[in-house]
């Protein structure tokens, strides 16, 4: 079971089919709170109003209201069909990260996120509510082996770029056009040696400035941006 925070998030949750079994709600003069209070009795879920002691031990922007889900469901990377543009997270282990390029993935189109299952951040409460909801709306796959998962996607005809600062070429010389998989390294190392050495290519983004290092998530949408740019924004 997961639990999701935030009055956005949780609204966002109300409008899929993802089952969910209580919420829990501070109560307050808000109109978005009374919107979700209205949606949570059109579908008869259990709603326990609680006091401010219920939430202060909770470390999450939560804005007095919750709600408690069925445990997100993973995609499995065998079933691609028509996907075209993935984002794929090499040890990305900041949940805050994650959730930031999965809303950014969701934002710019793309049709999924592929993170591997060891030494990476996973689906959590705090991914739900930085993603403000668009992991409802996207693929989220999680692999066993992030590097022959890369293989079996060049099998199918994806080109993989990898970004990397000390890279020779920059994105916007390289081609994102059709299949393409653009990998983000770790915050601290980057992207790992043999998830590097499996890319066609590595990519820098240009920068003007003494700090030659991005955020992970920044540095995940300004590429994503690119590829979207490279299309005609289709």
């Amino acid at each position: 079971m997961d639990k999701i925070y935030g009055r956005k998030p949780v609204l966002d949750t109300l409008d899929t089919d993802i089952k969910i079994y209580k919420a829990y709600i501070l109560k307050q003069n808000s109109k978005l709170v009374n919107k979700i209070i209205g949606k949570l009795e059109e579908k008869n879920i259990e709603i326990s109003f609680v006091d401010k002691r219920f939430f202060d031990k909770i470390d999450i922007n939560h804005q007095g209201v919750m709600i408690e889900v069925e445990s997100f469901k993973y995609e499995n990377l065998d079933d691609l069909s028509d996907e075209k543009r993935l984002i794929i997270l090499d040890q990305i282990e900041d949940p805050h990260n994650l959730g930031a390029i999965i809303r950014s993935a969701e934002s710019f189109g793309f049709d999924g996120v592929v993170i591997p299952e060891r030494r990476s951040a996973s689906v959590t409460s705090t991914v739900y509510k930085t993603s403000a909801g668009a992991i409802n709306n996207i693929k989220v796959y999680r692999v066993k082996n992030l590097t022959r998962s890369i293989k079996d996607l060049k099998d199918k005809g994806f080109w993989i770029y990898g970004l990397a600062g000390e890279a020779d070429s920059s994105i916007d010389k390289a081609d994102l056009t059709g299949k393409v998989g653009l990998v983000v390294g770790n915050e601290g190392s980057g992207i790992s040696r043999l998830v590097r050495d499996n890319c066609d290519m590595l990519v820098n983004i240009p920068m003007l400035g003494r700090v030659n290092s991005l955020n992970a998530s920044v540095a995940a949408g300004i590429s994503m941006y690119e590829l979207l740019r490279q299309n005609g924004f289709n």
